[in-house]
């Protein structure tokens, strides 16, 4: 990661030690990416991302708003009103919502188990629909505070793109809102998150460039900064002979025809280049485009970060082709006199689930798209340019149609060095939103910050200890389920099991009253402005010790009832009940060991984070449960209708364990320790063959595999053979000749093996 800035190690703090909801805005190249992928890694909280649109939840690793939270595409009214209809627009209303939009069972688990929220380009995010998010929230989490108790970070650059909001809709909308922008929502007006701003620019350095786009950014640009940028000015620019610029311009068809008039003036063979498509990836959110049509000397740009050591190529960088093969591409980077084959790129379309065994989300692959991240990059539209760095660019922003576009276009060059206006910046059409303006001024100071985080991480302790001990909710659920034992449980063969639960349930009343007791000793703990940490966690580890057992002793009796009835048959919806039970009360669980954790890392003055509030006892607590159950099972030799099918299919769901993100390579690896075949590791993986060799030539080239353990005795002479004095770099002239002995795959493994 780059250098953190104060204000990304407060975000970082505010996120780990608080509860409080965060706007994180900077500039363009200020590194709020670099800034999320960080959150994700370390927070210990249960998060989940989401985006306005499929391409932008794609780039975020996270979803999009309307598949998580299940919204209608159209506008939402903040009452309880009937909807509301035009020839062309529809609005939802509270009422609607709460009546049609059905949330499958996974989804509202994963809505009640999460802690945090990210937004991911919040600046596109419409007020109208950050509300439906809240009241949905709410809803499903029965808590009536700002989305039901999550804490949410926004993060954007409210100057770069816009929400759309149509005139039709906004003539209904107007009345409710005051603008269209997501801090003009209701939740925001009545619990402003906040305002963190990055100020560090990494992209560039130049103080001239800096200075003239943080004027054009507020709004402040003199005569003088439109004198500096129009030296620029080369409206007779020859793109053809200078190379290596792309051209930034307002309008998708002006940039497409650049690109393929460019394409088909190049001589040479046509070559195209398809993805490899596994499961379900949706072709509406297909990050780059699915042919992917190439000649040698076609200038390219990529669309990722090179995930490897090597770190040849970022997100931006620009290239030539220069060579291509059915099943390679070679890149040259003329400035640097370097090439490199390009290896395809693994994205996922993913949902999220909760870990039976942790109660943690996890994300679940639906579908992987599996395709080079490059495009041609003879020119590129200014909204597509977003989050990109150039180090040329011609800049054809003559018919700037947005408030930040001229913002934006002109972010994406490291310096002035490689600019190339082709028509005389004017003032016209670059002013940005007034109520864009004024909301900046809420960002907060460095005594805010300071301030705000000591309160806020107090107040955080505090809740978090309270919430660990409060069992409100979970005694609830027993009476449900106590009560749910009806005459008609009879014929289910549930109604012989109502003592047992009338007997849990009562255990879990007599928790109640202590527990009050132990939360009203935390508030008077936590009452002064300074509280004696060392007294509180003395406290925490008795009330730890009195608690613990019992709730313990509630979880084991749980997963013995669910380990006999599953072996019986036609009691599906009743395991299922008991399933919905078993995930409160060891969430329960979990939490006070958590807690303890908490208040250990906290006296011990260290930061909070994922690593000090996990441990081995908490990741494996239920399996080893379960485990010792089963083993009791087998040695009472309880007479029992055994059918393994049923057995599971009923515990399928139960049966994940909790995972750690981690390389695609490892992932892989891993898979290949445990003895699985490359076509299994595929399956399981929900990738193709050809995608895990590629894994492979990683894995041989890092010495992490044998050559030998993957590819045949003969297969590996024919390749020694053909590889004898073989000095190129590309493959195509050797696979041309030996083609049919052996792979592309099995030859890029053989070459890693050589290196």
């Amino acid at each position: 990661m780059q250098t953190i800035s104060e204000a990304a190690a407060y975000t970082l703090r505010f996120i780990n030690q608080t509860q409080r909801s965060i706007f994180l805005t900077g500039k363009a190249g200020t590194g709020k990416t670099t800034l999320l992928k960080e959150i994700i890694a370390t927070t210990h909280k249960n998060t989940v991302v989401v985006a306005p649109t499929g391409i932008a939840a794609l780039n975020a690793g996270g979803v999009t708003i309307h598949s998580m939270f299940q919204l209608p595409f159209g506008g939402f009214i903040p009452d309880n009103s009937a909807p509301q209809f035009s020839d062309s627009t529809k609005f939802e209303t509270k009422a609607t919502l709460r009546r049609h939009f059905k949330m499958s069972g996974l989804k509202k688990s994963v809505i009640r188990n999460m802690e945090l929220l990210i937004i991911d380009e919040v600046s596109m995010l419409r007020a109208d629909l950050l509300d439906a998010i809240d009241f949905m929230m709410q809803t499903v989490r029965s808590k009536n505070s700002p989305f039901g108790g999550v804490q949410v970070l926004y993060i954007g650059d409210l100057l770069q793109l816009p929400p759309v909001i149509r005139d039709e809709e906004w003539s209904t909308l107007r009345n409710y809102y005051k603008g269209k922008f997501f801090f003009h929502s209701h939740v925001i007006q009545q619990f402003p998150p906040l305002y963190i701003e990055l100020s560090k620019i990494f992209r560039q350095t130049d103080d001239t460039f800096i200075s003239v786009l943080n004027n054009l950014r507020n709004n402040q640009i003199t005569p003088l900064d439109i004198q500096t940028l129009n030296q620029y000015v080369q409206p007779n620019f020859d793109l053809k002979t200078n190379k290596g610029y792309i051209t930034l311009t307002t309008h998708n068809h002006k940039a497409d025809t650049i690109n393929a008039q460019a394409l088909e003036d190049l001589e040479g063979k046509l070559q195209v280049f398809q993805p490899e498509i596994t499961g379900d990836f949706p072709d509406k959110i297909f990050p780059v485009e699915h042919d992917l049509k190439l000649k040698v000397g076609s200038q390219i740009m990529f669309v990722k970060n090179d995930l490897s050591f090597d770190k040849h190529y970022f997100n931006g960088k620009m290239g030539v082709v220069q060579s291509l093969a059915p099943r390679e591409i070679v890149i040259l980077f003329p400035e640097e006199n370097k090439t490199i084959e390009v290896e395809k790129y693994e994205w996922q379309n993913i949902r999220y689930t909760v870990n039976a065994t942790t109660k943690e989300i996890e994300e679940e692959v639906l579908g992987t798209f599996v395709h080079y991240p490059i495009k041609l990059a003879w020119a590129i539209t200014v909204h597509k340019s977003q989050g990109l760095t150039f180090e040329k660019a011609a800049l054809d922003v003559s018919q700037v149609f947005l408030p930040g576009q001229a913002y934006v276009a002109l972010s994406r060059l490291r310096s002035l060095n490689g600019l190339i206006l082709l028509s005389p910046l004017r003032m016209n059409g670059i002013s940005n939103d007034q109520d864009v303006m004024d909301y900046s001024l809420n960002k907060a100071s460095d005594t805010v910050l300071e301030n705000a985080l000591h309160f806020e991480t107090k107040n955080f302790i505090h809740q978090y200890l309270v919430n660990s001990f409060n069992w409100n909710d979970l005694a609830q659920q027993w009476r449900n389920h106590k009560f749910s034992y009806t005459e008609n449980s009879e014929s289910t063969g549930k109604s012989k099991h109502a003592l047992w639960a009338k007997k849990q349930m009562e255990i879990v009343e007599q928790l109640l009253e202590p527990s009050a007791k132990f939360i009203n000793q935390l508030n008077k703990l936590f009452a002064p402005e300074t509280v004696d940490l060392n007294h509180v966690a003395t406290r925490v580890q008795a009330a730890f010790s009195y608690f613990f057992k019992p709730m313990d002793d509630l979880v084991f009796e749980i997963l013995w009832k669910i380990e006999e009835i599953k072996r019986i048959k036609k009691v599906k919806a009743y395991y299922e009940e008991l399933v919905l039970l078993e995930e409160f009360q060891t969430k329960a669980v979990l939490r006070l060991m958590k807690a303890q954790l908490l208040i250990e890392t906290v006296v011990a003055g260290e930061t909070i984070s994922k690593e000090k509030l996990t441990s081995d006892e908490i990741q494996k607590y239920i399996t080893r449960k379960t485990e010792a159950i089963q083993k009791q099972f087998k040695e009472l030799n309880v007479t029992l209708i055994e059918d393994e099918q049923d057995v599971q299919r009923y515990t399928k769901k139960k049966s994940k364990t909790a995972v750690v993100k981690k390389s695609t390579y490892q992932e892989t690896y891993e898979l290949w320790v445990e003895k699985k075949t490359i076509p299994e590791i595929a399956a399981l993986r929900v990738l193709t063959v050809n995608t895990i060799y590629s894994h492979f030539v990683k894995l041989i080239q890092t010495k992490a595999v044998s050559i030998k353990e993957v590819l045949p005795e003969q297969t590996l002479q024919d390749l020694e053979q053909a590889f004898a004095g073989y000095k190129e770099e590309s493959l195509n002239a050797l696979m041309e000749e030996n083609g049919q002995k052996f792979s592309w795959e099995e030859a890029r493994m053989f070459k890693a093996s050589l290196n």
